[in-house]
């Protein structure tokens, strides 16, 4: 199996001189890429790291952010993205649980600086003493099981976790990859995911690999990712559900020339169709496609491309089917693969599933079984293996004794044209347990009644919502992007306990 400085070693031979990385005006071509890479690996031993150290980055998307996601790893270190959302206790724990030897950051590390060995500061610093570096060899020791990083999870279902991913992991994951992308040198990519996620790095070794141009987006802005599109003739780009309906929205209002977009893959949540219509009618040259997985996948395990063609069939709702090398199944709660059609839990196997979660060997064993990781998500698979995700475990909503998917509730409610944002709920009820309620960002003023009417048109009553809070402003987000629901039930559950926690 490859490790990282296959990608690099690939790139540098059949397109040493095409621009690897375009940023603000600035590129660096895959000669120039290598050699920093070479000289990033000198600079961080030269601060006293040594292989399989921790390398913490703390940082918007830049292009010294996608040298130290590919470079750090091919040199034998591991990296350890930060979350920039966090706040400085979340930080200081991934820092000490990582034990970190060396933060590299673009802000003032405060009291975390206290907690490594020493602080490189980007750009100016980093750049001053990757000049003064001395290059090293990349490659030395490190093979496939080596581990290439820690990814610290959290985000919408509790305490961090650092998922152990090795060479092997992304190096696969890039593979699969290449199975939906289907890249080329000529793709140009626009980075606009936060790279300290999953999401923000699933393409960048696909990319180096394919020797194509990757622009990062430092901070996800929707009018500066659409003027990136038009300027650089971008023709893919990857990013979560509420990115994609911001640059939807203000294409619609502000169209610009987005003709060189070929492919927009999107993913880290489910999405509703009618914000695929939307994006598809904003967006006419791209192809959409449905990619599903997790940090503890590296991420990919299914996906679908043409999405846009099944809006008006079952399949639409689809995030596709197991891509090569990966395994998929639905399972009870004994662990028990499910027939066709039913709802369990869903489980995969493969080469992109994770060694398990840094120095936590109970929660690994929860989810790691038999070689297969449970991924706490509950879906449904069809005759033809299409996987349809229909809630998180600890999201779906159980009332008077009946499960509520709260996908269902807010397809619905994204079928209205006033609906901007929607998500679904449990809050405590008195008689049934709990109660399908909805929060809502709308474009214009309208009614609970009204909207729960219309939802009465599409689902069932008991999946109805009872009530509707509308907010002015979005709805809480992970630093990934994935919609807070915890945050949005807390209100409702202060004092009480809710069961399916």
């Amino acid at each position: 199996m490859p490790t990282f400085i296959d990608p690099l070693k690939r790139a540098l031979q059949v397109g040493a001189d095409r621009t690897a990385v375009l940023c603000e005006g600035n590129k660096t071509s895959y000669r120039d890429l290598w050699t920093r890479c070479c000289k990033l690996a000198g600079m961080v031993s030269s601060k006293g790291a040594g292989p399989g150290d921790r390398i913490a980055i703390l940082a918007d998307n830049s292009p010294q952010y996608l040298e130290m996601y590919v470079g750090l790893p091919a040199a034998g270190f591991v990296i350890v993205p930060l979350n920039t959302r966090h706040a400085e206790p979340e930080l200081r724990y991934a820092l000490e649980d990582a034990d970190a030897k060396l933060l590299i950051t673009d802000r003032d590390p405060g009291t975390l600086s206290d907690l490594v060995d020493s602080v490189v500061s980007v750009p100016d610093e980093y750049e001053t003493l990757l000049g003064d570096a001395a290059e090293m060899d990349l490659g030395v020791g490190v093979t496939e099981n080596s581990l290439a990083g820690l990814f610290y999870t959290g985000g919408t279902t509790g305490a961090s976790k650092g998922v152990m991913l090795s060479h092997r992991n992304l190096i696969s994951n890039a593979i699969h990859n290449m199975t939906i992308a289907q890249p080329s040198q000529e793709h140009v990519w626009l980075v606009m995911a936060p790279m300290f996620h999953a999401a923000g790095t699933n393409g960048v070794l696909t990319g180096i690999w394919s020797a194509s141009c990757q622009i990062p987006l430092r901070v996800f802005d929707p009018a500066t990712a659409l003027d990136l599109i038009e300027f650089h003739g971008v023709t893919i780009t990857l990013g979560v559900p509420a990115m994609i309906a911001a640059i939807t929205e203000l294409q619609l209002r502000e169209p610009r020339d987005t003709a060189t977009l070929q492919l927009v893959l999107h993913g880290g949540s489910p999405i509703a169709t009618e914000v695929v219509r939307r994006a598809h009618n904003a967006f006419p040259s791209a192809e959409f496609a449905h990619v599903y997985g997790a940090t503890e996948t590296s991420p990919l395990v299914t996906g679908i491309r043409n999405e846009q063609l099944y809006l008006d069939e079952p399949r639409g709702r689809s995030c596709g089917q197991a891509l090569i090398g990966v395994q998929l199944k639905i399972v009870d709660a004994k662990g028990n693969e499910l027939p066709t059609g039913e709802v369990g839990e869903v489980a995969t196997s493969g080469p992109n599933v994770m060694q398990g979660y840094w120095r936590k060997p109970e929660q690994t064993a929860e989810v790691l079984r038999d070689g297969w990781y449970h991924t706490g998500d509950l879906g449904r698979l069809d005759a033809d293996g299409y996987l349809y995700l229909v809630d998180r475990a600890k999201d779906m909503i159980v009332t008077g004794g009946e499960n509520v998917y709260c996908s269902e509730v807010e397809e619905a409610l994204y079928k209205h044209p006033v609906v901007l944002e929607a998500a679904a709920i449990g809050v405590p009820d008195a008689k049934w347990g709990e109660a399908v309620h909805a929060v809502v960002v709308p474009r214009e003023p309208v009614s609970a009644e009204e909207l729960i009417e219309f939802c009465r048109r599409h689902i069932a009553g008991y999946k109805l919502p009872k009530a509707i809070t509308f907010s002015a402003t979005e709805l809480p987000k992970s630093g990934p992007g994935k919609i807070l629901k915890r945050e949005l039930r807390k209100p409702f559950w202060e004092g009480k306990q809710r069961g399916i926690n």
